[in-house]
């Protein structure tokens, strides 16, 4: 880098400033839209029904309980 002028190191510097200035903007947007959680959710709205239902459905007893209440079995009878 020895030899260069005046001149020269000036555009160096500028040429810099405005690569950070295209890279500052280009980062701000990005982390606006990671932050955006609605337009996370409009993406994945699939998904995360699905992840729901699931959810749901374990909470609520799972395949055992699913046949447990088709079948009716599960119950314990009472002896009289």
């Amino acid at each position: 880098m020895a030899g260069r002028t005046p001149d020269e190191i000036r555009a160096s510097i500028e040429r810099n400033r405005e690569e950070l200035g295209t890279s500052l903007v280009r980062l701000r947007d990005e982390v606006s839209e990671l932050a955006d959680w609605r337009a996370q959710l409009r993406r994945n709205e699939r998904s995360l029904q699905i992840a729901a239902a699931a959810a749901g459905f374990l909470l609520a007893g799972g395949v055992g309980g699913a046949f447990g209440a088709v079948f009716g079995r599960g119950r314990r009878r009472r002896r009289g």
